[in-house]
């Protein structure tokens, strides 16, 4: 059965890739599985047949079978374990990718998520400012450490992984902010991970789905 995954019917950032469904594109890209995509209105994910897929009422959500999952992390690395082309086959250069995921997903993406909610949901608050100070340098504390350890290299540990797809994926989120730009070695990894063919196509597809041409 061909993999379907659930996607925003209307993306708030226009189809520019921002929304989680585009990392589990990607994945399934890199590994070259075919998938189906089912529009999801933000009225329909929260009624009972989508509360049903994914509890928290979100997007994205992965079907194949009689298998059902939610959480981007989860599915890409379901995919990942399941197909060649994300991890390595060495176990303890998969365990170093796999853990490179957990860092993205655990320690440089909550900050970065605090950043929209500072600014959406916060930026009328009487402390706003101070709080959108401390919240900006705690995210530039995480990049510079991420491009420490980054250094010279293309990725991460060695050939692209899993780990890449999903911390670029996480980096993304920083592009309308421009911090990402402060921080070049970032910048131009972030930029690799976008030049890989499996992202154009993820990314051309969500633009399309988001804007009626598919």
């Amino acid at each position: 059965m061909t993999v379907i995954i659930t996607a925003f019917e209307k993306s708030p950032d226009g189809g520019k890739g921002l929304a989680r469904d585009t990392r589990v594109r990607w994945a399934l890209e890199e590994v070259g599985q075919p998938y189906e995509v089912r529009a999801v209105s933000f009225r329909a994910m929260k009624e009972p047949a989508h509360l049903a897929l994914h509890p928290f009422g979100q997007i994205p959500t992965y079907q194949d079978g009689d298998l059902t999952l939610f959480e981007t992390g989860s599915i890409v690395f379901h995919i990942a374990e399941r197909h060649a082309g994300l991890l390595p086959n060495d176990p303890n250069a998969r365990a170093r990718a796999i853990t490179w995921m957990f860092a993205a997903i655990n320690t440089v993406e909550p900050p970065i998520l605090e950043l929209v909610t500072a600014k959406i949901l916060e930026g009328d608050k009487p402390w706003a400012k101070e709080r959108m100070t401390l919240v900006v340098d705690r995210i530039h504390t995480r990049l510079k450490q991420l491009s420490t350890r980054l250094g010279d290299a293309d990725w991460l540990d060695g050939a692209f992984s899993a780990g890449d797809l999903m911390m670029v994926s996480v980096l993304l989120r920083l592009r309308p902010s421009g911090i990402l730009d402060e921080h070049r070695t970032l910048a131009a990894y972030v930029a690799r991970g976008e030049a890989r063919p499996a992202y154009q196509r993820a990314f051309d597809a969500q633009f399309a789905f988001n804007n009626g041409t598919t």
